[in-house]
Parts: structure tokens; sequence; C-alpha cells
């Protein structure tokens, strides 16, 4: 059995940390690091914990040496590197929440934090881990489609999903996350199980396009007001005030939206949220229309290999029904599928006369919430934490295994799109990662 430390309790580490509940024999929770004390204290009543081992920081929670075998690091973006590289060089294996870096130097610090300390770090890409694109790869690994010319995914954002985090929320300016975009916190996903599917073939140039065209002040409404509760005469009817999409779906982001009211239940209450986001200077009070947003709400990547088959991935925002597509083809078939259905369909040429083409339907029948709102991500996320509780206790990785060396590449590839998109020209990527690559 492993003993873990919960760096951040945020709801994707409690996500994570739920394995020690459902398998107390394999993971025990024996500490926590955070700065907020109903955190704290929430986290100390599920796993009983003891005062001394709830900290106020990961500083203090080092003092006291080493308290674990690991830690689960559910902090911000752009805390990852930093609080990561001293948990390794203190003796823990990591289990880090992506984007694990927000920039290519960070990358490589981290890489080199890995190289250096002999420690483990995997990355919690847990739609590897989900039914749906681990059996595609499973078949991809069996010939079923010949060898890859082509893949194509596509991630449709939804309204609330998309002015939820990257309009009002904390994501919405890139600044604040230290230069993390919308397509690296959104698709850093996708772009890892593009490099995972082609198994190692290496990307040689990168292009993309994309920028914030929808959530701008030339699209607010006529007579809009600034802060829906407070001003705006829209509020019953916009689709995007903030009643309508969260006070009266109060589950749906609510960790993102009031974080101060989810560790306190007795606190939780309509007349709660409600008062919360009548605060003006509450970051959701405000009109979707009128924030400080500069995250691009569509984006296009196109990859070329080394072997010469392309992949693109698409992320478009305020779809209505939100999603993920896949079609991947060879030389021998093809295979496509919408994750969100949890099915695919594998598709082979058929010459008999009469015949064009045969196809096999795979279900892979792991229905979950595929979105992350209320964690799972189509089975992945368990999956996840039991192959890193396997890793780290020495046993064999898995197919999906997303240990650091294994999840470079999508990482780069979006900084690489996203480098792209601003200088308006195509990246070598190969030169783009020169000095980084080499650390594994």
């Amino acid at each position: 059995m492993l003993n873990a430390v919960i760096v951040g309790a945020g709801h994707r580490a409690l996500g994570y940390a739920k394995y020690a509940e459902l398998h107390p024999d394999r993971l025990r929770v024996v500490g926590v690091a955070d700065l907020f004390p109903e955190r704290r204290q929430a986290v100390a009543r599920l796993y009983s914990l003891p005062p001394e081992h709830c900290f106020e920081s990961l500083d203090a929670m080092l003092a006291h040496g080493r308290i674990a075998d690991v830690a689960i690091n559910g902090t911000m973006d752009h805390q990852h590197v930093a609080t990561t590289i001293p948990l390794l060089e203190t003796g823990y294996d990591v289990l880090l929440e992506k984007p694990f870096a927000v920039n290519a130097g960070e990358l490589r610090k981290l890489a080199e934090g890995v190289h250096k300390t002999g420690h483990k770090v995997m990355i919690c890409h847990v739609l590897r881990y989900a039914p749906f694109y681990r059996e595609i790869k499973a078949r991809i690994a069996a010939g079923a489609v010949g060898e890859i010319i082509d893949i194509q995914t596509a991630e449709h954002v939804s309204y609330h999903h998309f002015s939820a985090c990257y309009v009002r929320g904390k994501w919405g300016r890139q600044d604040a996350c230290n230069g993390a975009t919308s397509l690296l916190a959104k698709c850093s996903h996708d772009l890892d199980l593009i490099a995972w599917l082609k198994s190692g073939i290496r990307p040689v140039s990168v292009d993309s396009m994309g920028s914030l065209r929808y959530f701008t002040r030339k699209n607010a409404p006529e007579h809009s007001g600034t802060h829906c509760l407070l001003d705006c005469p829209l509020v019953d009817t916009c689709d995007f005030s903030v009643k309508r999409l969260h006070l009266d779906h109060p589950v749906r982001w609510a960790a993102y939206i009031w974080p101060e009211l989810a560790y306190l239940p007795e606190r939780n209450t309509p007349e709660q949220r409600r008062a919360a986001l009548c605060d003006p200077a509450h970051p959701y009070s405000r009109c979707v229309w009128k924030c400080d947003n500069d995250q691009p709400d569509r984006q296009s990547v196109m990859i070329e290999f080394e072997d010469g088959s392309l992949a693109t991935h698409s992320m478009i925002a305020d779809t209505a029904r939100p999603m993920r597509r896949i079609h991947v083809i060879g030389t021998e078939g093809e295979i496509e599928g919408v994750f969100d259905d949890n099915r695919f369909v594998v598709r082979h040429r058929d010459l008999r006369p009469g015949h064009e083409y045969g196809e096999e339907v795979v279900d892979t029948g792991d229905l979950g919430d595929t979105t992350g709102a209320y964690g799972d991500h189509g089975g992945g996320d368990l999956r996840l934490v039991e192959d890193f509780v396997n890793y780290s206790e020495g046993k064999p990785a898995s197919l999906s295994c997303t240990a650091l060396t294994d999840s470079l590449t999508g990482h780069l590839l979006v900084f690489a799109a996203d480098e792209a998109r601003l200088r308006k020209r195509r990246i070598d990527f190969t030169e783009f990662c020169k000095g980084i690559t080499a650390i594994r």
C-alpha cells in the first residue's frame, strides 16, 4: 500500500484521491497542503488526518520531510513545475495534473528534475485511460487500420463550459495563467492523444490558426449591462446570463464558480450562491461579452509527421452539445467515433459485388461524465490513478502510461501550435524542440 499527500485540494485532486476511498488496501491519504483552511478541514474530515499533517503550504509540509510515498499535485497550472520539483527532491513520486507546464522552458525544467532525481512523474492525461480511446489505441496497435495516413480530431466546447472557464473564469486571461492558452488548458488531452496514437513517430512541422472571435464587446446584445444580476435587463433572456447558466443549474461548474462554498455545505444555499454573484467583484457576476478575456475561442492545428502522415485538431467553443470526435484513416481501414457516445466504428473496404465497405460497431459501454464537469472523464480518472499506483510500485506500465517522458510531445505540439498561430507561419517542430526532447 502507498501513502499519499494531496497538494492543492481542488476538485481535480480530490477526484483522483477518491481511489483511496475505493481501494484503501492500495492507497491511503495521510496529509494535505492547501492555502484554504476550509479545504484542509474537509480533507482532514474525509481521511481522518491528524492536525500535524494538515499544512497551509507546500513549504510547511516539506519542512517535516517526506511523510508519504507519493503526492497528488492539483495546484494551479502555473504552479505545477514550481511545486513538483521540490516534491521530487524530497523523494516523492508525483501524480501531476495537466497541463504539467505552461511553456517549453518549464517543460524542460521538469524533465531535468525527473532525470536528476530519478523519481517518477505521471501526467493526468486521463483520456488515454478512458475505454473509448484505450480500445481505439489497441485496435490500431493490432493493425486494424494498417499504417495511419491521417488523424482528424475535434473538441466542441459547450457554451456553458467555455464561458465558465475561459471567459469569466480563472483561465480567461493568458497573463493570469502565466501565458497558458485555451489550447493548452483545454486540448492538451487531444494533442497528447494524437501523439500517443502515432506511437513515437515524430512530428516534423506544425501550423495553426485561431483567435478570439465570439466573446467580445462588439457581440454584446443591445441594452446589455455590465453585471448580470445588478444592471442587465436581459438577465432572464440572455443565453449567457449567470442566472440562467448557473443559478438555475447550481451544480454546473460549481467548484469554479463558488469555490468558497464547495467545502461549506451549511453555507451552500441558493441565497448564498445568489449573494456571491451579486457582488460586482465576483468574476462570474460579469457580462460574458464585457470581460477582460483574451483566450482564443476557436483554433485549428495541423501536424505533419516524419512518415508523411497528417493530423488535424479543431477546438470550437460555444457549441450546443459538448463532444470529442475522432477519425483515424489508415492504409487498410478507418476508425471513426464520438467519445461522448462511447462508441466507434471500424470500417474496411468490401470489394464483393454489391458492397462498398463493412463496419464493426464497438460499444465501449462505460457511460459517465465525459466533459469532466463532475469528474470521471469517461471512466479514465480512477483507471489513471490505479496505473499510477502500479507504476510507483515498480510494476509494468500499461499501454496508456502517461509517464512524463511519454507525455512531452503532446505539450510541445501545443506550444508549437500557439507559436505558429501568433507568428502566422508554420513551425519546424524538430528545430522548435532542440535541447528539450533529448532529456529522456
